[in-house]
């Protein structure tokens, strides 16, 4: 499970910033994580009420928001949301494109 990682990373993220604030607690963190990032919501979810016992997150908010997937096809150009990694463009049917967003976790920002 991957998303333990990912939430001891977030922790040590938000650990960090509240030592350069000079405080001991985060009220809150929002998350952004892309629909085709890999990460299991529910598992990150899970993994964040563990990871964050004991630390400056241990009585924040924890807010998640999906970033929907785009991606422009290397042919027409034309940008579409994707659904996979591998969808066709929904001009030209062409099975190469890029992904341009959708893929990232983001800490979009913290509350102190």
């Amino acid at each position: 499970m991957h998303e333990l990682s990912i939430a001891v990373n977030i922790v040590e993220i938000a650990e960090e910033e509240a030592k350069r604030a000079g405080v001991g607690e985060v009220l809150e963190i929002t998350l952004e994580i892309g629909s085709l990032s890999g990460i299991v919501r529910e598992a990150l979810e899970f993994a964040l009420g563990e990871a964050k016992k004991d630390s400056v997150l241990q009585n924040s908010e924890i807010k998640i928001t999906e970033i929907k997937a785009m991606a422009k096809c290397s042919s027409c150009g034309n940008e579409f949301e994707a659904r996979e990694v591998y969808d066709p463009c929904t001009k030209c049917d062409n099975p190469f494109s890029d992904i341009i967003s959708g893929k990232d976790l983001v800490v979009r920002s913290i509350v102190i």
